[in-house]
């Protein structure tokens, strides 16, 4: 069977180099003669491994020595309720910023830990475009700042790091991270799921300013404490190791083509061409987004009559074009771009949608 061009979602894409990398050493990975999921993540060859995972992310980013980075377990979603565990004491308030359903899922999560202040939300104009700056009621007193730079769901993205003073700024770059250069030192901390741009479900990368980790925080259990992970390399328990490993073999990737700066001018390129596609259309097409709030990383569009709907995801799969159905609340289509799916897959999906509008016209 022939590889597709693969826009799901995630689990996502990963890089074609990556996949065949890792099928060459998963019987004798690193001439140890068995997988890298079948040995001690205490021995020399697994810690040599994460060292040079984390080394080769901090130099991709320029992760300066005052922050960690814990390789951890759970997905983002934990991180939801676990963030507010370690930042925030008792009676602390945080600030959200609301664009999309994982930003206000990342308040729910976080009520019961902390008295989580919307501090704008976007939910008025339905995540169509972004709270508008001047409608952020901020604290400057606050635990710290939440938002989620890029929503998979909805289709907007920040284009910009908001300004938020003193205080923390925290996001949820799992649709986004190693998307585009980043000024790590912007943020108290980064993390992401890394079923997009990093490697396989189940693994979550962080980045967390150092002085962060020596806040009491709530009551909790050592595995949940961000502090007991660094002091411990990310490994109080065992790890995800086969997630960390393919996220380094991913940042070797990253490495080899070109850097943050060359994904940054490929992802626009690639989503610019969707969205030229779509604008172009005539109205068989449509994204609804505020042009300026439009995401790089999930690009939603409908058809003009919904009834086409099931022939355009039925011919894009015979076409070999994945997962191309919009989420469950929105419907629609959605084509996630990030940074494993190439070019030409993008190519490929737009010389689709021109046929399909030339032939159902």
């Amino acid at each position: 069977m022939s590889r597709v061009w693969n826009f799901s979602a995630g689990p996502a894409a990963l890089p074609q180099a990556v996949l065949e990398r890792a099928q060459s050493e998963m019987l004798d990975w690193n001439g140890s003669g068995a997988s890298v999921m079948e040995q001690s993540h205490r021995g020399k060859r697994f810690i040599q491994m994460a060292a040079q995972a984390e080394a080769t992310l901090r130099e991709l980013i320029g992760i300066p020595a005052d922050y960690a980075v814990l390789f951890l377990q759970g997905g983002a979603t934990q991180q939801f309720a676990q963030i507010p565990m370690n930042l925030a004491g008792e009676g602390d308030s945080a600030d959200y910023i609301v664009s999309g359903h994982w930003s206000a899922k990342a308040v729910s999560e976080a009520a019961p830990y902390v008295r989580a202040n919307v501090a704008a939300s976007g939910a008025a104009d339905d995540y169509l475009k972004l709270p508008a700056r001047d409608t952020w009621r901020l604290d400057p007193h606050a635990a710290y700042v939440h938002y989620t730079p890029n929503e998979t769901i909805h289709g907007v993205e920040f284009h910009d790091i908001p300004e938020v003073g003193a205080v923390p700024l925290v996001a949820d770059m799992s649709s986004n991270i190693l998307s585009e250069p980043l000024d790590i030192t912007r943020f108290g901390l980064v993390y992401a799921g890394a079923q997009k741009n990093i490697g396989p479900s189940g693994l979550v990368v962080m980045v967390i300013r150092r002085d962060l980790l020596q806040r009491a925080g709530r009551p909790m259990a050592r595995i949940f404490r961000y502090a007991e992970q660094a002091a411990n390399d990310s490994m109080l328990n065992t790890p995800n190791t086969w997630g960390w490993y393919v996220a380094g073999l991913t940042f070797q990737w990253l490495q080899a083509q070109g850097g943050l700066a060359v994904m940054a001018e490929r992802n626009q390129a690639k989503a610019g061409l969707l969205y030229r596609t779509i604008d172009s259309s005539g109205g068989y097409y449509r994204n609804p987004i505020e042009p300026s709030a439009r995401s790089r990383m999930n690009v939603r569009f409908t058809l003009h009559d919904s009834a086409l709907d099931a022939a355009f995801l039925e011919e894009s799969e015979a076409a070999g074009l994945l997962a191309l159905k919009g989420h469950k609340a929105l419907g629609g289509m959605r084509a996630s771009l990030y940074n494993a799916v190439p070019p030409e897959a993008v190519d490929a999906l737009v010389a689709f949608m021109q046929d399909f509008a030339q032939r159902h016209g």
